[in-house]
Protein backbone atom coordinates (compact mmCIF):
# COMPACT_ATOMS: atom_id res chain seq x y z
CA UNK A 1 0.00 0.00 0.00
CA UNK A 2 2.81 2.39 0.91
CA UNK A 3 4.57 1.50 -2.33
CA UNK A 4 1.44 2.31 -4.34
CA UNK A 5 1.09 5.64 -2.55
CA UNK A 6 4.70 6.55 -3.35
CA UNK A 7 4.16 5.66 -7.00
CA UNK A 8 1.08 7.90 -7.12
CA UNK A 9 3.04 10.73 -5.51
CA UNK A 10 5.91 10.37 -7.99
CA UNK A 11 3.49 10.32 -10.91
CA UNK A 12 1.73 13.42 -9.60
CA UNK A 13 5.04 15.23 -9.00
CA UNK A 14 6.23 14.31 -12.49
CA UNK A 15 2.98 15.63 -13.94
CA UNK A 16 3.27 18.91 -12.05
CA UNK A 17 6.91 19.34 -13.09
CA UNK A 18 5.87 18.68 -16.70
CA UNK A 19 3.15 21.32 -16.39
CA UNK A 20 5.69 23.76 -14.94
CA UNK A 21 8.07 23.16 -17.84
CA UNK A 22 5.24 23.54 -20.35
CA UNK A 23 4.20 26.83 -18.77
CA UNK A 24 7.79 28.04 -18.54
CA UNK A 25 8.50 27.45 -22.22
CA UNK A 26 5.19 28.67 -23.63
CA UNK A 27 3.21 31.90 -23.15
CA UNK A 28 1.06 30.05 -20.58
CA UNK A 29 3.48 30.70 -17.74
CA UNK A 30 4.35 34.37 -18.04
CA UNK A 31 2.71 37.58 -19.09
CA UNK A 32 5.57 40.06 -19.52
CA UNK A 33 4.73 43.64 -18.63
CA UNK A 34 7.72 45.98 -18.48
CA UNK A 35 10.64 44.74 -16.36
CA UNK A 36 8.39 42.39 -14.38
CA UNK A 37 6.15 39.54 -15.50
CA UNK A 38 2.89 38.18 -14.18
CA UNK A 39 3.71 34.52 -13.55
CA UNK A 40 1.24 31.68 -13.24
CA UNK A 41 3.95 29.16 -12.34
CA UNK A 42 3.22 29.76 -8.66
CA UNK A 43 0.05 27.69 -9.14
CA UNK A 44 1.69 24.29 -9.88
CA UNK A 45 4.11 25.00 -7.02
CA UNK A 46 1.19 25.52 -4.65
CA UNK A 47 -0.55 22.36 -5.87
CA UNK A 48 2.66 20.34 -5.43
CA UNK A 49 2.97 21.63 -1.86
CA UNK A 50 -0.68 20.77 -1.18
CA UNK A 51 -0.54 17.27 -2.62
CA UNK A 52 3.01 16.27 -1.75
CA UNK A 53 4.02 18.38 1.25
CA UNK A 54 7.17 20.47 1.80
CA UNK A 55 9.43 18.17 -0.25
CA UNK A 56 7.12 18.15 -3.25
CA UNK A 57 6.65 21.91 -2.97
CA UNK A 58 10.41 22.45 -2.77
CA UNK A 59 11.04 20.30 -5.87
CA UNK A 60 8.41 22.16 -7.88
CA UNK A 61 9.74 25.47 -6.57
CA UNK A 62 13.27 24.50 -7.58
CA UNK A 63 12.11 23.70 -11.12
CA UNK A 64 10.32 27.05 -11.27
CA UNK A 65 13.46 28.80 -10.02
CA UNK A 66 15.70 27.14 -12.60
CA UNK A 67 13.40 28.02 -15.49
CA UNK A 68 13.19 31.58 -14.18
CA UNK A 69 16.97 31.85 -14.09
CA UNK A 70 17.29 30.43 -17.60
CA UNK A 71 15.21 33.35 -18.85
CA UNK A 72 18.16 35.54 -17.87
CA UNK A 73 20.08 33.98 -20.74
CA UNK A 74 17.18 33.76 -23.16
CA UNK A 75 16.18 30.13 -22.62
CA UNK A 76 12.40 29.74 -22.60
CA UNK A 77 11.79 33.42 -23.19
CA UNK A 78 13.61 36.49 -21.99
CA UNK A 79 13.24 38.47 -18.78
CA UNK A 80 14.21 42.11 -19.30
CA UNK A 81 15.19 42.44 -15.65
CA UNK A 82 16.87 39.05 -15.58
CA UNK A 83 19.15 39.91 -18.50
CA UNK A 84 20.40 43.04 -16.73
CA UNK A 85 20.86 41.28 -13.39
CA UNK A 86 22.78 38.46 -15.10
CA UNK A 87 25.12 41.02 -16.69
CA UNK A 88 25.77 42.51 -13.25
CA UNK A 89 26.40 39.15 -11.54
CA UNK A 90 25.43 35.71 -12.88
CA UNK A 91 25.84 34.12 -9.43
CA UNK A 92 23.67 36.66 -7.62
CA UNK A 93 21.14 36.52 -10.44
CA UNK A 94 20.86 32.76 -9.92
CA UNK A 95 20.39 33.20 -6.17
CA UNK A 96 17.77 35.91 -6.72
CA UNK A 97 15.83 33.82 -9.23
CA UNK A 98 16.19 30.37 -7.66
CA UNK A 99 16.17 30.65 -3.88
CA UNK A 100 12.85 32.54 -3.48
CA UNK A 101 11.02 29.93 -5.57
CA UNK A 102 12.59 27.01 -3.69
CA UNK A 103 11.70 28.54 -0.32
CA UNK A 104 8.19 29.37 -1.56
CA UNK A 105 7.41 25.74 -2.33
CA UNK A 106 9.01 24.50 0.89
CA UNK A 107 7.14 26.95 3.11
CA UNK A 108 3.83 26.28 1.36
CA UNK A 109 4.07 22.61 2.27
CA UNK A 110 4.25 23.48 5.97
CA UNK A 111 1.58 26.18 5.63
CA UNK A 112 -0.89 23.76 4.05
CA UNK A 113 -0.21 21.16 6.74
CA UNK A 114 -1.17 23.75 9.34
CA UNK A 115 -4.19 25.02 7.41
CA UNK A 116 -5.76 21.65 6.64
CA UNK A 117 -6.35 20.90 10.34
CA UNK A 118 -8.17 24.19 10.90
CA UNK A 119 -10.37 24.61 7.82
CA UNK A 120 -12.12 22.76 5.02
CA UNK A 121 -10.35 21.63 1.86
CA UNK A 122 -11.22 24.59 -0.35
CA UNK A 123 -10.20 27.23 2.19
CA UNK A 124 -6.91 25.48 2.97
CA UNK A 125 -6.08 25.16 -0.73
CA UNK A 126 -7.19 28.70 -1.59
CA UNK A 127 -5.13 30.23 1.23
CA UNK A 128 -2.13 28.18 0.12
CA UNK A 129 -2.64 29.47 -3.43
CA UNK A 130 -2.80 33.06 -2.24
CA UNK A 131 0.32 32.67 -0.14
CA UNK A 132 2.16 31.00 -3.03
CA UNK A 133 1.91 34.22 -5.04
CA UNK A 134 2.40 36.47 -2.01
CA UNK A 135 5.51 34.71 -0.65
CA UNK A 136 7.00 34.42 -4.12
CA UNK A 137 6.63 38.17 -4.67
CA UNK A 138 7.85 39.03 -1.17
CA UNK A 139 10.98 36.87 -1.41
CA UNK A 140 11.67 37.89 -5.01
CA UNK A 141 11.59 41.60 -4.19
CA UNK A 142 13.45 41.13 -0.90
CA UNK A 143 16.35 39.34 -2.58
CA UNK A 144 16.32 41.89 -5.40
CA UNK A 145 16.80 44.75 -2.95
CA UNK A 146 19.29 42.88 -0.74
CA UNK A 147 21.47 41.57 -3.56
CA UNK A 148 21.17 44.36 -6.13
CA UNK A 149 19.90 47.33 -4.14
CA UNK A 150 23.20 49.21 -4.40
CA UNK A 151 23.49 48.83 -8.20
CA UNK A 152 22.78 51.70 -10.57
CA UNK A 153 20.03 49.66 -12.21
CA UNK A 154 17.96 49.07 -9.06
CA UNK A 155 18.76 52.52 -7.69
CA UNK A 156 17.33 53.91 -10.91
CA UNK A 157 14.16 51.86 -10.41
CA UNK A 158 13.84 53.00 -6.80
CA UNK A 159 14.25 56.62 -7.84
CA UNK A 160 14.91 57.88 -4.32
CA UNK A 161 11.65 56.49 -2.94
CA UNK A 162 11.18 54.64 0.34
CA UNK A 163 11.92 50.93 -0.17
CA UNK A 164 8.42 49.83 0.91
CA UNK A 165 6.80 52.39 -1.39
CA UNK A 166 9.06 51.28 -4.24
CA UNK A 167 8.21 47.59 -3.78
CA UNK A 168 4.45 48.23 -3.60
CA UNK A 169 4.52 50.51 -6.63
CA UNK A 170 6.82 48.23 -8.61
CA UNK A 171 4.88 44.97 -8.23
CA UNK A 172 1.54 46.81 -8.29
CA UNK A 173 -1.24 45.25 -10.32
CA UNK A 174 1.00 42.34 -11.35
CA UNK A 175 1.13 40.96 -7.82
CA UNK A 176 -2.59 41.52 -7.22
CA UNK A 177 -3.48 39.64 -10.41
CA UNK A 178 -1.10 36.79 -9.53
CA UNK A 179 -2.56 36.44 -6.04
CA UNK A 180 -6.14 36.50 -7.31
CA UNK A 181 -5.51 33.92 -10.04
CA UNK A 182 -3.48 31.66 -7.76
CA UNK A 183 -6.11 31.79 -5.00
CA UNK A 184 -9.01 30.88 -7.28
CA UNK A 185 -7.29 28.22 -9.40
CA UNK A 186 -5.39 26.54 -6.55
CA UNK A 187 -8.54 26.43 -4.45
CA UNK A 188 -10.50 24.81 -7.25
CA UNK A 189 -7.81 22.33 -8.32
CA UNK A 190 -6.86 21.43 -4.75
CA UNK A 191 -10.49 20.74 -3.86
CA UNK A 192 -10.85 18.56 -6.95
CA UNK A 193 -7.77 16.55 -5.94
CA UNK A 194 -9.23 16.14 -2.46
CA UNK A 195 -12.56 14.91 -3.82
CA UNK A 196 -10.65 12.46 -6.02
CA UNK A 197 -8.97 11.20 -2.80
CA UNK A 198 -5.52 12.27 -3.97
CA UNK A 199 -4.98 14.49 -0.93
CA UNK A 200 -4.49 13.00 2.54
CA UNK A 201 -6.97 15.28 4.33
CA UNK A 202 -8.30 13.09 7.10
CA UNK A 203 -9.35 15.52 9.83
CA UNK A 204 -13.03 15.74 10.64
CA UNK A 205 -13.18 19.39 9.69
CA UNK A 206 -12.05 18.56 6.16
CA UNK A 207 -14.75 15.99 5.39
CA UNK A 208 -16.89 18.50 3.53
Amino acid sequence: MKSLTKVKQLVLLSLLVAILLLMAYTPLGYLNIGPLAITFNVIPVAIAAIALGPVGGAVAGAVFGITSFLQCIGVGGTSAMGVILFEISPVLAFVQRFVPRLLDGLLLGFIFKGMKSKSNAYVACAVTGFLSAFINTLLFMTTLVLLFGNTDYVQGLIGGRNIVVFVCAFVGINAIFEMLASTIITGAVGSALYKAKLLPLTDGKNKK
